[in-house]
Order: structure tokens, then sequence, then C-alpha cells
């Protein structure tokens, strides 16, 4: 044919393991196109011959149908001539030096194969890791790119001619599926105790379903690591699994089998069933029903329930509704409370033994600890708290070129990023670097992005406080390797990451009302009530929370009767005997404190509007110690009359925010009778009618409308409501994290991009 022309294409993107090529394969065969295709360490490389109209039509189709899994970032097509090919092949993974790509994260289980799952004439009925290009493990498994079976964990496990003629077929939904497995050649379960196999297989799944019917705790071995889950039916059951798994009050999640059973315990607004169906299966926090049977154990003090759906096949066949089987069940991580969640077979026997009654193993080794997503929904759209399994480690695409960077993340909630072009790529949720063992799984996870990235830092980024053990690493590495090294204070960490996130510029400062728990600050006080004027190379402090000591330091922190001390002592208020706060410590205590406010021992100064928050909770009997971060603000919150509209007032300095009429306010209230349920509300309203105020001053002074909003504490749902319901009426632009957590889990992209705008204003 005389009007032959021939085309290179390069695609980037999340493009591998997803079903592509197959799609090119199909799409080129029904259009005629000859030539091949082949995925290489840098996307996917295509080369075809054609007329002009299929090649259009071939173009256009790559562009706009792609799987659904996929995801394309850049296309580039290149005119050529026809190069003479007779046929359309695909071709062989190429590996290229130092190019690199993005990685699909796990994906839930696809319709397709459910319905393969529960259908008796399919070979794989009923096998628990059935899977295809639309679905399954995918970054938990992965060793290497390219991604070919070869460098993922599924290596060891030998294809069956069956198997191999779907992985080899170019039309089959399971061409090139790297972890296609059947009953036949691939991984398989088994329950145990104590070391010995009681069943395999089919009956191990069903001698599980027994066990969790009749009350024990298992240790089940899932995607990302191993869970442990109970009946969340059965208070004794839950109560049993605290109280090994030394977790006190913190919130359990639950698995329940369909949106029927979610919609029987929970309210479920539109925008939350789309969420908690959506192929990542996050946990999604849900209103609770005051009729659901859920025990009250799974969340003590709250009215949410962070629950999520299978996503696994092994989850589905566990947890199939059947008559006498719980509704729902625990799901909670496979580790002893502040341990990384265990994800090795000898590594769970090891240190789960004393959790669990029995063990639902198999033998598809975890490259990746990957623990559960969890997001809540705000104004009809996703507002993650935990990014990890279904969304890392898919990048945060940035508006400008990024040099390779490592920022190492903080110590809470800990996740590092690292970048490279115009990604960000941000890990899974490491955790609290509290001990040993998660600095082991954070030290690897740098180590495996650095390898599937190619990334070489040239700086590293880390938070200002000086006993984190990120931050010692940074500082260690970087002397070790000759790098620079970049500290970032906490605050503009939090807004340079929102910011980030939306892809602004920075060229213009925005209004960052960062509000947490704990960042070191400039001057060595602990910061938490932080109105910013931020952009990426710098920002200043116009407003923040006044000062308080802490008296006792930590021990402030998880006793917030202390805090309630401290701001009565700066009210000028007496320590009235019949205050809460009062009635929970001793006269011998509080003598100690005391003298710690006078003499400024061991009670560094905090702005910390979350302290303010413990110490509302404690001031007002609801809670006056904690055993989990956050729990006073928590339960606080979860008091609020929904039906207040009465406010109290902060004063408002120079640069100064002052919460003492607050707390007289609340004094007197509690003297007149006035409710919990009240107090709080006036409270949350009081502090969201206080930003109003303060950006309405900041826009006054430097003409800014932008709001950012980050830190843990917006994830308050009733202060952040009200917060952004007055900001829109006052007429700014919000900004909310709609991509990476707003608490210290988006920490390291803000970090990165500090850092990188730093390294080209003053290389």
């Amino acid at each position: 044919m005389s009007n032959l022309q021939g085309a290179r294409i390069h695609i980037t993107g999340v493009v591998q393991g997803v079903g592509f090529r197959p799609f090119v394969y199909g799409l080129a065969t029904r259009l005629e196109i000859t030539g091949w295709v082949r995925n290489t360490s840098a996307g996917v490389e295509i080369e075809v011959d054609g007329s002009p109209e299929a090649l259009a039509a071939f173009i256009d189709d790559l562009r706009q149908k792609a799987p659904p899994m996929a995801h394309i970032d850049e296309f580039y097509v290149q005119e050529c001539a026809p190069n003479g090919f007779s046929t359309f092949e695909i071709f062989h993974s190429e590996a290229i030096a130092e190019a690199f790509q993005p990685i699909s994260p796990d994906v839930s289980l696809c319709s397709d194969c459910l319905r393969e799952l529960l259908d008796p004439e399919d070979r794989r009925y009923r096998y628990p890791f059935i899977n295809c290009t639309n679905c399954g493990p995918r970054f938990t498994i992965i060793e290497d790119i390219p991604y070919d079976r070869p460098s993922t964990t599924m290596a060891p496990f030998a294809m069956c001619p069956d198997c191999a003629s779907e992985y080899g077929d170019p039309l089959d939904r399971r061409f090139h599926a790297q972890p296609v497995a059947c009953p036949v050649c691939g991984p398989q379960v088994w329950l145990e105790v104590g070391g010995d196999r009681l069943a395999e297989r089919e009956q191990a799944l069903q001698t599980a379903r027994q066990l969790l019917q009749e009350g024990k705790v298992l240790a089940i071995k899932g995607l990302g690591g191993f869970h442990l889950a109970c009946d969340a039916t059965n208070p004794e059951s839950v109560a049993t699994l605290r109280r090994r798994k030394l977790r006190v009050d913190k919130p359990f999640a639950l698995m329940m089998p369909d949106l029927a059973i979610v919609e029987a315990h929970c309210y479920l607004e539109p925008a939350e069933h789309t969420a908690i169906e959506a192929r990542q299966r996050p946990i999604v926090i849900l209103n609770r029903r005051p009729e659901s049977s859920v025990a009250h154990e799974v969340a003590p003090g709250q009215d949410t329930m962070g629950v999520m759906l299978p996503y696994t096949p092994l989850h589905v066949l566990l947890i199939k509704p059947e008559p006498g089987f719980p509704q729902a069940l625990v799901m909670t991580s496979g580790n002893l409370s502040e341990e990384p969640i265990a994800i090795d077979n000898q590594e769970a026997r090891e240190r789960l033994s004393d959790l669990a009654d029995a063990f639902l193993m198999h033998d598809r080794r975890i490259r990746t600890r990957c623990d559960d997503a969890v997001l809540r929904i705000f104004d009809g759209a996703a507002f993650p708290l935990r990014r990890s399994r279904g969304y890392a480690p898919y990048p945060v695409h940035l508006p400008w070129e990024m040099p390779p960077l490592l920022a190492v993340g903080p110590e809470l909630k800990n996740t590092f990023c690292v970048t490279r072009g115009r990604y960000a790529f941000l890990s899974h949720h490491i955790g609290d670097l509290e001990n040993y063992e998660t600095l082991c799984s954070f030290e690897d996870g740098i180590t495996h992005f650095e390898t599937l990235f190619r990334v070489r830092p040239e700086a590293l980024a880390y938070d200002l406080h000086p006993d984190y053990l990120a931050t010692r690493y940074a500082l260690a590495r970087a002397e070790r390797e000759d790098l620079p090294a970049i500290g970032v204070q906490h605050h503009h960490a939090h807004i340079a990451a929102c910011m980030a996130e939306h892809g602004m510029a920075g060229e213009q400062p925005v209004i960052g009302v960062s509000f947490d728990g704990t960042g070191y600050g400039d001057d060595g006080a602990i910061w938490g009530g932080e109105f910013l004027l931020a952009y990426y190379r710098g920002y200043e402090r116009p407003f923040h929370l006044a000062y308080i000591p802490m008296p006792g330091s930590e021990a402030a922190v998880r006793q917030p009767w202390r805090l309630a001390l401290s701001w009565l002592a700066r009210a000028g208020l007496e320590w009235d005997e019949n205050l809460p706060p009062v009635l929970a410590s001793s006269a011998e205590v509080r003598q100690i404190v005391r003298r710690q406010l006078e003499l400024r021992l061991n009670a560094p100064l905090t702005s910390s509007m979350g302290r303010l928050f413990d110490a509302v909770s404690a001031l007002i009997g609801v809670r006056q110690r904690i055993n989990y971060e956050a729990q006073a603000a928590i339960e606080l919150e979860a008091r609020v009359d929904p039906d207040e509209q009465a406010a109290y007032h902060f004063a408002i300095g120079e640069d100064e925010v002052d919460p003492t009429p607050v707390i007289h306010a609340i004094v007197a209230d509690l003297g007149a009778g006035l409710t919990i349920g009240r107090i709080a509300a006036r409270f949350h309203n009081g502090v969201a009618d206080m930003v109003d105020q303060v950006c309405r001053l900041m826009r006054d002074r430097y003409g800014l409308v932008e709001v950012a909003l980050s830190g843990g504490v917006w994830q308050n749902m009733a202060l952040l409501n009200r917060t952004v319901q007055r900001l829109y009426e006052a007429g700014f632009t919000v900004y909310l994290h709609r991509q990476v957590p707003t608490n210290d889990g988006g920490l390291a992209l803000g970090q990165a991009v500090v850092a990188a705008h730093r390294l080209a204003f003053n290389p």
C-alpha cells in the first residue's frame, strides 16, 4: 500500500502491569496496523505502520481508551517512514540503565475475577490468589523494574501449561499478568496453631471461619502484611484482642462483606459509597448507626467506625456472609502496639504468637509491608488520613522539574518522599519511628524506592527536630555521602505539601493555617497553632497561638489535665477542686506542676492548637489521660452538640492569638451547668471564628485571598466544616489536602518541594 505511514510512540506513566500491551495489540489488530510494542524501564515504546486514517484512530484510542488501571502522564508521537512490518508483535521487555517509571499500587479484586472465583465451573473456583492484569498485587510483590515475573516475588512459582498459555496470549485478560497463578501451580493457604499445620487449602479457609465464629483471634496473611481478625460483634473477642495487642482504646478497623451490610451498620453518603467501593478499597471513616450490632469496644468514645470492603479473593472467601457468621470482622494491623506490621511467616510466628489463637498463612512472599489506607469524605471528595495500600507508590505530579531528592519525613506517621523529574513518590505508611523495627522498615523502604525509581539523591531534606530518628538518619547519611542536608520547619512543610499537591507555583505566598500537636519551631519552642505567610522558599509567621508551658513535657501530652491546669494558671484562675482536671490529679502532683510552671522546670513552651484541644477536653471532663495520639481531642469532637450556635471568643493581638478569654468562658459555663456537648460546640465554633478573623486580618495586611489548611488538627471534621464554611462565606479560596494526608503523613512532600526550591534559589 503506497499510502502507508510510520510512527514511533513513547508513553510514560502507570503503563506496565495494567494490561497496556495487550490493549495495544488488540487495538493494532483491529485497525490492521503492523509493528511492535514493548516495555522498557522508561515506559512503553511502540513502532507502527498503517494508513493515515488507521494511525490517527490508533493514536486517539491509545490516549482515550487505555485500560482502567493505566494512567498516561506523557505521550510522544514521532512520524517516520514506514518500516515494512508485516505483523504486530509484543517484544520482550528491555532494561534501560537509569530509566524509571511509575509503578501501579496494589489493586482490589476485579469483577471478572470475582465472577470466576465464585463459579464452580471455573478452574480457579475458590482459589484465594486469583488475579488478572486488571487486579491483584503489584507494589507489594515487585523487586525491580521492568515489571516482569522474574522481578517479583512470584518468581518461585513456575506456571503450569494452562497459566502459561493465558500468560502468553495477547488477547487473554491474563496476558503478562505477572502474579498469574492457579490451584495447580500457584501459592496456597494453610492454617496452623503452634507451628503445626491443622488444615490446608479449602479446609483451612473453612476452619478459619469456624474459629472466627467461635470468638477466636486469627492472624491472617494478606496483601501487604498480616491482619489480626476477630468477630467485631463479640465484645469479649474484641476485648481479648485489645488486651493482647496492648491497644487500650484506639479504634480498630473493620471489614464487612458487602455494601448492604455496611449500610446496615453505618450512614453512607453517595461520595462515601463511591470511596468504599473504589478499586483502592481504603478504610473509610463512617458515622455509626445507633442500632449497629458492632461492639462499642471497637471504637470506644466515638460515633464513627473505619470500614473497608474485602479487597483480595482470600478476604472474599473468608468473610462471605452466611447465617451465624459475623457481619463484621475486626481487621487490624498484625503487630504489637507501635511495631510495624508483620509480613514474613516466621516473623509473624515469633511476633504474633501471643496475640493470635491461629494463623492463616500463605507462601507468596510480601516484598514491601503496606498497611491499609484510611480516608474520610469532606465536601464530596476524599480527605486522606493515611496514604498506603492502593495509593502508594503512585506519584504526586508537580508542575516543575525536581532534582533527585530524598525527604525523610517526620517522627510520627512517617512517610518519606523521593523525587525525580515532575514526580514526587511519597512512600507507603511507615508508622511512628519509635523503635528499631520501624526504623529498619523505614531504611529498607528508602533503599527500595531509590532502586525502583533510579534515584540517587543530590540532597536530603529533614525536620528541624534534632531528636527525630528520621532527622538523625538524614544528617548521618548526608555526612557519609557528602550531600547537602536541608532542614525544613515542620509547619512550613505542612503548608508546602498542600500547595504542591494542588500544583501551585509558589511565586506568590498563601495564608497557611497549620494546626497540629507538635512541631519544632525556629525559636526552639513547640509550635502547632501557626498562621504563616508561606511560599516554597520560605515563610513568615504573622500570627500564632499564645505560648503556654507544658508541665512535665511529654507527660503533659499523655495527661491533658496538666495542660488544662497550665491554661487555668495563664488565665489567672484558681485550680478549683470541683474542676475535672483538678479532681483527676492529686494534691502532691499538683504542687509539683505548680512549681514547674513557676520555675519553668521541664515545662517547654508550646503554641500548639492540638494541645489546646487536649486542655479543653480535660477541662470539661471528657478525657484526662490518653493512650493513643489525639484521643482527648477526638473524644471532644465526638461530644459536639450540632445544634449549638454560640461561640467562645479569642483575643487577637498584634501577632498573638490568646485563648485566655475562652478558658474564662468555659469555666463560667461549667459553673452554670452547661452540658459538655454545648461547651464542646462553643469551643469548636470559637476556633472556626478565630481562624476566619485572623485570615481576614492577613488579607487586609497582605492582599491575599488563598488559604491552605494543613496539620493533624484539621482531621477534626466538626472544626473543618465550620472553618471552611466561614472562609468560603468571607470570599477566600480554600485549599485542603486531597492527595496526601493533612497530618504528618504528608509532611515529606512539603519537605521535598521546599528543599528543591531552596536548592534552585541558592545552588
